[in-house]
């Protein structure tokens, strides 16, 4: 029992580790350009949907998203208030902090809805961080809550996995 105790405490810190890097990215990213490329877009002003298609790659300091697709979507008052990536996979890193190691993500789907500072990555969902990996069907991170939920594929075949590296000076 004790053993499992630890085991799941492990777990819990591990995903509280990674899942909080995400919200606390370098300072100074915010205050760099954003730099977008793709081979095309399509703005709908009507929609507020802007979609950019093709080797889309979107960076600001050290975050840098990746995917096939991207979707801007605007509210009314013009604030981009949803993202959406997909591809083979989409892709989303961050440095949290100058000593840490560069966190990704990657699924075939990312939804980051920004006022609910929540990211949902399906199908196929992995997270690293350093030599850690954790994986699912979907990962669901809540900023604010500093929540990580993970799950399953409904039929059971795709089981959350996580692989922790032993931390330096561990069992000494």
């Amino acid at each position: 029992m004790l053993r499992l105790k630890c085991v799941v405490n492990s777990l819990v810190s591990l995903l509280l580790l990674a899942a909080a890097t995400a919200a606390h990215a370098l300072p100074e990213d915010r205050n760099q350009p954003i730099h977008i490329s793709a081979d095309s877009a399509s703005i709908n002003e009507n929609t507020g949907i802007t979609v950019y298609s093709g080797n889309v790659e979107i960076s600001q300091g050290s975050m840098l998203i990746r995917g096939a697709r991207v979707e801007l979507h605007r509210n009314q008052n013009g604030d981009v208030n949803r993202i959406i990536s997909t591809g083979a996979p989409a892709e989303f890193q961050q440095q949290p902090r100058a000593d840490d190691p560069v966190t990704k993500a990657f699924g075939q789907r990312m939804e980051y809805r920004i006022d609910a500072r929540e990211v949902t990555i399906t199908r196929e969902a992995r997270v690293e961080q350093g030599k850690d990996t954790f994986t699912g069907q979907r990962i669901v991170y809540n900023m604010d809550k500093a929540v990580v939920d993970a799950y399953s594929s409904e039929s059971g075949e795709t089981r959350v996995q996580m692989i922790i590296q032993p931390k330096n000076g561990a069992g000494e």
